[in-house]
């Protein structure tokens, strides 16, 4: 079995690499945890980008 992980979107569920395809889902991630997490760091991520990037805040 692989170390992957993977959330599906169409399920919002973690999954294997065997699953759904990689259309429907983020990762891979090391840890199911990371997989399980990925919403949340997804959010985190895009909160950080719309801080860093000016054209975004109107800046430019």
């Amino acid at each position: 079995m692989s170390d992957q992980w993977w959330f599906c979107l169409k399920h919002m569920a973690v999954e294997p690499d065997e699953g759904c395809p990689n259309k429907d889902r983020l990762g891979p991630y090391e840890s199911r945890g990371a997989a399980a997490d990925a919403l949340k760091t997804a959010a985190e991520r895009n909160e950080a980008w719309k801080e860093e990037d000016k054209t975004w805040n109107g800046d430019d």
